[in-house]
C-alpha cells in the first residue's frame, strides 16, 4: 500500500475514505522540521547553510511514516498546494532520506489538490510530480530572511530600547502603519463647515429633500460656509427667494458584484460582518476547508475552475431563475503576482450546497461558510441595475440652486444575496427615491436649516483595513496576514479595541526606532521589492542565494552601525523623532519641553523597567515631575500615576502613594529605605480605578488584614482581608496566615462589614465543603483507550475551560475546537504537547503480554468400539 502524507490527522481521515484500503494515509501534523530559535541556525558565511531541527513533537510522526514505508517503498507527498505545502513535502523528504527510510529505489512523488473531495483527491493521483524546487528556495530564503532579522534586530532591541521584545521584518513593517495613522490622528485639527438642507414640497404635496449648491451665483466648494454666520445668511438668501425645478435628469446605472473570495477578501469581509479576527477566520476557514465544503483557503487568486463556474451557474439558474444569470460567465483577472503560487479562489466544492442544507454544527464554520457560498454565487449573477435622478431646484435669478438626488433600484440582481460590506460607514443620500418631479414647477419650501460638521480624523485601522492595506502597499503574502496582525499585538506593541488597532507605548518606540536608525528595512518600497524578488525565486527566475547575498551585505553593515550606540543617545534621537507628537507647541510660543515644575530642568522621553515610557524631567531626582506618554494632557496628568508613585496626603507623619507595580496598582505607607525595605502595602482591589483613588480610600486598605476577633470555639483569630483572588477570611492565629482555613466572601465591602457570626458560619461552610472535594468529576465525552500506551482517554469541563486527560497528563483543548468534536488523534497530539511542555513522560507504547505457553498436547485416547445394535 502506497504511503500518502497530509499535514492533519482530520484531512488523513477523509482522504484514506477516498483512496480506500490500497493506501496508508498518514498526518504530519504541519512542519516536521524548523530552525533552532539560537544563534547559528543560518550561517551567513558558510553559503547560508540552514541548521533544521526535528521537534520532538514530530519524531513520532515520522517513525510512523518510516514504519509505513517498511511495508510498502511509496511515497506519495499530498500536502497542501502553497509554498508552506511545498516546504512541509521537502522537509519529509529530507528527513526520511536522512533516515534511510527513503532508498534508491523508493519512488517518491508529489500529489496537489484544490479541495478535499473524492473527484479532486481521485484526479490528483494521476497527475504526480516532483517537488516544486523553485518554491522550496522561495521558501527557505523567506524563513532565512525572516530568521536573520529577527535574531540580529531583535537583540539590537534589546539592549538599546529596554522593555522592547522584538523586531521582524514584516511585523515591524505593519508595526510602521499602524504608529503613523495614530501621528496623522494625534496631528489632526478638525475644520468646520456647514451645509444646508431644504425640505420642499412639490405640486402634488410630496416632501423631498435637497441641499445648496450654489450661493451668490457661485458653485459651493466644502468649506464656503466655514461659519455660523455665513450658514445663516446662506438661509436667508433662499427664504428670500422663490424656487423652481430648474431641470430633472434620470440616467440608468449598474452595479457589478465583487469578484470571489481570496484570503485577504475573506479576512476583510469576516471582520467587517462578524468582528472575526484574521487568525480566527483562518482556523474557521481551514475546518471547512478539511471537511471538503470548500477549497483552500490561502490564495491570492481570484479565478475560478471552468466546472466551477459552470456549477455556479446552474446553482443560481435553479435559485433564482434565468434572469439572475448573465448570457456569458463572468472571467476575473487574478492578481496574484506569481502564477506558480496562485490558486483558485475560496468557494465551495459544491454549488448546490447552501449553509441551510449543509452539515455544519459549529456556529462561526456556518456562518463563514454562508458567506463564502453567497459571494461566490453573487460573483457570477446579473447586474444590478438602479435609475439615477438629479434634479436642480432654482431661484429665477439662479443666485440659489439646490439639488435632490434620488436612486430607484430596477433590478436586484446579484444584490438578493449578497453585498458587500464597507470598512466605515458612509451615509448615501443618493439612495432614495424622489417623488414626481417636472421642469417648470414651482418648489415650495417646508423648511431650511443649517446644519454643522467638523472634519474627522482617518480612523484607525482594523484588522480588515490593516489587511487591505498591507495588500495594496504589497507587504506580506496570504499565508502571512493573519500571524503578522496576531503577533504584534501579542507582543504588546498593539492593543485592540472595539476591533480597532491602537498602537501602545512599546510599539511607538520600536518603531521611533527602527524608524531613525534601521527606515531602510521597515520602508514600505523596500519590503514590497523584496516580496517581489521572493516571488521572482518562486517563478524560478532568481537565484535565493544572491537575494540573501545583497540582503545580508546591507543588513550586517546596518547592524554594526549601532554597536557604540548608548542609551540615552538612542532615547535623545527618539525624542526628536517625536518631539511634534510628545512636545507640540505651545498656545504662548513658550518652550514647551520646558518642565512646567521646576521650570529649569528639560521634559524627555524616558523608559521604565515594565518596558513603558513616560516623560520626565531632566532635573531628576531634585524634581520628580513626570507625566504620560504621549501629547500633553492636563486633565489625564491630574490623574496619572507616575512611576515614582501619586502622593495622595500624610497619615502620622507618612507619605501615603499609589503606584502601578508589576502585578497590578497598589497603595504605600512611607518610603523605601535602608531601614524600611518594605513599607506597609495594600493592592487596589479589582474595580477600583487606582488613578480615582482618594487619601480616605488608601487609608481603608492599608488597616487591611482587619482582626474580626477570636473564633468562639477555639479562641484562634478570625480576620477579614484582600487577597489576589479577591476578598476572604481567615481563621489563622496570626499575620503570617500560615495554615488555617481561608472563606471567600462575596463582595469587597464585606471585609470591613463582616461580623464574626456570619464568618463563623462561612467558615464551617468551607469546612464542610470540602468532603465534597473527593468526588471525582464526570467526563463530557469518553474517547476511549490510548491507542499507544492504553488507558482512557476523557475530556473534562474544568474551572478554565475543557481539557482533555490521560493519566496525570492535562491538556487544555483549543477554542477552535469543539470539545466533542474532539477526536481520539487530535487528543493524542495535545496530551503529547502538554508532556513534552511539562517535562512528563510520553505516553510510551503498550507491552505486549507475553504468550502464554501452551498445554502439552495429550495422546489421543483409544477410541471405545461402538456397542453392537442389538
Amino acid at each position: 500500500m502506497p504511503v500518502v502524507v497530509v499535514e492533519s490527522p482530520a484531512k488523513a481521515k477523509k482522504i484514506e475514505g477516498y483512496l480506500g484500503k490500497g493506501y496508508t494515509v498518514l498526518a504530519s501534523y504541519g512542519h516536521v522540521r524548523d530552525l533552532p530559535p539560537k544563534n547559528g541556525s543560518v550561517l551567513p558565511d558558510e553559503d547560508f547553510d540552514m541548521k533544521w531541527e526535528i521537534a520532538s513533537d514530530s519524531k513520532k510522526h515520522i517513525k510512523a511514516i518510516i514504519d509505513a514505508l517498511k511495508n510498502d517503498n511509496e511515497l506519495i507527498l499530498a500536502t497542501d498546494p502553497d509554498r508552506e505545502g511545498e516546504a512541509i513535502s521537502w522537509h519529509l523528504t529530507e528527513a526520511l532520506t536522512a533516515r534511510k527510510a527513503i532508498k534508491e529505489d523508493t519512488p517518491v512523488s508529489r500529489v496537489v489538490f484544490n479541495a478535499i473531495t473524492k473527484t479532486a483527491i481521485l484526479e490528483a493521483m494521476k497527475h504526480p510530480r516532483q517537488v516544486d524546487a523553485p518554491l522550496v528556495e522561495a521558501y527557505l530564503a523567506r524563513r532565512a530572511l525572516d530568521y536573520l532579522v529577527g535574531f540580529n534586530l531583535s537583540p539590537v532591541l534589546w539592549r538599546k530600547l529596554p522593555g522592547a521584545k522584538s523586531a521582524g521584518r514584516v511585523q515591524s513593517v505593519t508595526l510602521r502603519l499602524i504608529c503613523e495613522r495614530e501621528m496623522e490622528i494625534e496631528a489632526f485639527r478638525n475644520q468646520e463647515y456647514w451645509t444646508i438642507k431644504a425640505l420642499l414640497n412639490s405640486p402634488r404635496g410630496q416632501s423631498f429633500e435637497a441641499r445648496l449648491t450654489t450661493l451668490a451665483g457661485k458653485k459651493l466648494d466644502k468649506f464656503d460656509l466655514g461659519n455660523e454666520t455665513q450658514a445663516e445668511m446662506a438661509v436667508q438668501a433662499i427664504n428670500s427667494r422663490d424656487l423652481t425645478i430648474k431641470s430633472v435628469e434620470a440616467k440608468p446605472g449598474t452595479r457589478n458584484p465583487s469578484p470571489p473570495f481570496m484570503t485577504s477578501t475573506l479576512q476583510q469581509e469576516a471582520s467587517r460582518k462578524f468582528g472575526m479576527g484574521a487568525r480566527q477566520t483562518m482556523s474557521v476557514a481551514q475546518r471547512l476547508y478539511e471537511a471538503g465544503l470548500i477549497t483552500y483557503m490561502r490564495t491570492d487568486g481570484i479565478d475560478m475552475a471552468p466546472e466551477a463556474v459552470t456549477g455556479a451557474r446552474d446553482a443560481i439558474k435553479t435559485k433564482f431563475g434565468d434572469k439572475y444569470m448573465p448570457e456569458s460567465a463572468r472571467v476575473y483577472k487574478n492578481k496574484a503576482k506569481n502564477a506558480q503560487e496562485a490558486h483558485e479562489c475560496i468557494r465551495p466544492t459544491d454549488m448546490m450546497l447552501g449553509a441551510d442544507t449543509a452539515d455544519i454544527k459549529d456556529a462561526d464554520q456556518r456562518k463563514l461558510y454562508d458567506l463564502i457560498y453567497k459571494r461566490t454565487l453573487a460573483s457570477q449573477m446579473s447586474a444590478a441595475r438602479f435609475e439615477r435622478t438629479t434634479v436642480d431646484i432654482a431661484s429665477a435669478d439662479e443666485q440659489v440652486i439646490l439639488r435632490a438626488n434620488g436612486q430607484v433600484m430596477v433590478f436586484d440582481g446579484f444584490i438578493a444575496i449578497y453585498e458587500e460590506g464597507k470598512d466605515d460607514a458612509v451615509v448615501d443620500e443618493d439612495d432614495k427615491r424622489l417623488p414626481q418631479l417636472t421642469e417648470g414647477e414651482a418648489a415650495a419650501k417646508q423648511s431650511v436649516t443649517p446644519e454643522q460638521h467638523f472634519t474627522q480624523p482617518p480612523p484607525r485601522y482594523t484588522e480588515a483595513t490593516l489587511v487591505k492595506r498591507m495588500e495594496e502597499l504589497g507587504i506580506g503574502r496570504p499565508s502571512t496576514y493573519a500571524s503578522i496582525v496576531t503577533t504584534i499585538q501579542d507582543r504588546g506593541y498593539v492593543e485592540k479595541d472595539k476591533n480597532r488597532l491602537i498602537p501602545q507605548d512599546k510599539g511607538r518606540l520600536v518603531t521611533a526606532f527602527l524608524t531613525n536608525y534601521f527606515l531602510k528595512y521597515i520602508g514600505y518600497d523596500f519590503t514590497a521589492d523584496l516580496e517581489n524578488q521572493l516571488d521572482a525565486v518562486s517563478a524560478g527566475d532568481a537565484e535565493y542565494k544572491k537575494v540573501l547575498e545583497r540582503f545580508w551585505r546591507d543588513f550586517s553593515a546596518a547592524i554594526a552601525e549601532t554597536a557604540d550606540l548608548r542609551i540615552t543617545e538612542v532615547l535623545e534621537k527618539i525624542n526628536e523623532v517625536l518631539e511634534p507628537h510628545l512636545f507640540p507647541p505651545t498656545e504662548d510660543g513658550s518652550d514647551p519641553r520646558l518642565c512646567p515644575n521646576c521650570g529649569k530642568g528639560r521634559l524627555s522621553m524616558r523608559t521604565a523597567r515594565s518596558g513603558g515610557a513616560f516623560i520626565g524631567c531632566s532635573s531628576y531626582p531634585e524634581c520628580k515631575y513626570t507625566r504620560p506618554f504621549g501629547p500633553p494632557n492636563p486633565e489625564a496628568e491630574a490623574s496619572a500615576i507616575p512611576p515614582d508613585g501619586k502622593l495622595l496626603g500624610n497619615d502620622a507623619g507618612d507619605e501615603i502613594r499609589v503606584f502601578k507595580g508589576r502585578f497590578g496598582p497598589y497603595v504605600q505607607r512611607g518610603e523605601v529605605t535602608e531601614d524600611n525595605k518594605k513599607p506597609p502595602r495594600q493592592g487596589v482591589p479589582e474595580g477600583w480605578n487606582p488613578e480615582e483613588i482618594g487619601l480616605a480610600d488608601a487609608l481603608r486598605l492599608l488597616e487591611l488584614p482587619r482582626l474580626i476577633g477570636t473564633h468562639p470555639e477555639d479562641g484562634i483569630n478570625v480576620w477579614a482581608n484582600l487577597g489576589r483572588y479577591g476578598p476572604y477570611l481567615k481563621h489563622a492565629e496570626n499575620t503570617s496566615f500560615k495554615g488555617g482555613t481561608n472563606a471567600n466572601l462575596e463582595n469587597i465591602e464585606d471585609v470591613w462589614t463582616v461580623g464574626m457570626n456570619h464568618a463563623v458560619q462561612l467558615l464551617a461552610e468551607k469546612v464542610a465543603s470540602r468532603g465534597q472535594r473527593g468526588k471525582a468529576a464526570l467526563p463530557i465525552h469518553e474517547l476511549g483507550e490510548h491507542p499507544e500506551a492504553g488507558g482512557p482517554v476523557n475530556v473534562y469541563d474544568g474551572k478554565y475551560g475543557p481539557y482533555v486527560k490521560w493519566e496525570k497528563i492535562n491538556a487544555t483543548i483549543p477554542e477552535d475546537i469543539p470539545p466533542a468534536e474532539l477526536t481520539m488523534a487530535q487528543a493524542v497530539h495535545l496530551i503529547d504537547e502538554r508532556a513534552a511542555k511539562s517535562g512528563k513522560k510520553k505516553p510510551a507504547a503498550k507491552k505486549k503480554a507475553p504468550a502464554k505457553k501452551k498445554p502439552a498436547a495429550k495422546k489421543p485416547a483409544a477410541k471405545k468400539k461402538a456397542a453392537p445394535k442389538k
